[in-house]
């Protein structure tokens, strides 16, 4: 499931709310976040950058409590989330924050404050809206913003199949 919108308009903060409700359910739930092209996990004077710098194509760096794969793209073109998926570890359900152009269900965040139009009148695959405000003649469910709980329902219930439409 995909969690959409514009900019500051509160994607993560929707997801570390629902990812604790889901997992007190009993799933394994992963992330996949897109980020802008300036972000950067490393930082210049590591070693993992200083390994970067120097060309390698990937770099792992482990610890006793994680473990982090950066793959240097230079000239790649950015990678097809399926790709990305395929890397992963098999898990019960992945959130993906971002991506708003790929084909998949995607639940918008939407708040009156930003002052933003609805992304979901020209994207067929968002599944429902997350807003602040109730939004008359809406075609598709619309879920309280502030009800983290009925968001991780919407979730599961689309995943099963059950969602209310």
């Amino acid at each position: 499931m995909g969690i959409v919108g514009w900019s500051g308009s509160g994607k993560t903060s929707l997801v570390v709310e629902v990812l604790p409700i889901l997992r007190e359910r009993g799933l394994r739930v992963s992330t996949m976040k897109h980020a802008h092209h300036r972000f950067d996990v490393d930082v210049p004077g590591k070693d993992s950058f200083r390994h970067r710098e120097a060309g390698a194509s990937e770099v792992l760096v482990v610890t006793s409590s994680r473990w982090v794969l950066m793959h240097e793209s230079r000239e790649e073109p950015e990678p097809s989330i399926e790709s990305l998926i395929e890397r992963m570890t098999p898990v019960d359900l992945l959130l993906i924050e971002g991506f708003k152009t790929h084909p998949h269900p995607k639940i918008e965040i939407h708040r009156q404050s930003e002052g933003k139009p609805l992304l979901c009148p020209d994207d067929p695959d968002i599944v429902a809206v997350a807003s602040d405000v109730p939004l008359p003649g809406l075609k598709i469910p619309r879920l309280d913003l502030n009800d983290p709980g009925a968001v991780a329902e919407f979730i599961l219930a689309h995943g099963s199949g059950q969602a209310r439409t």
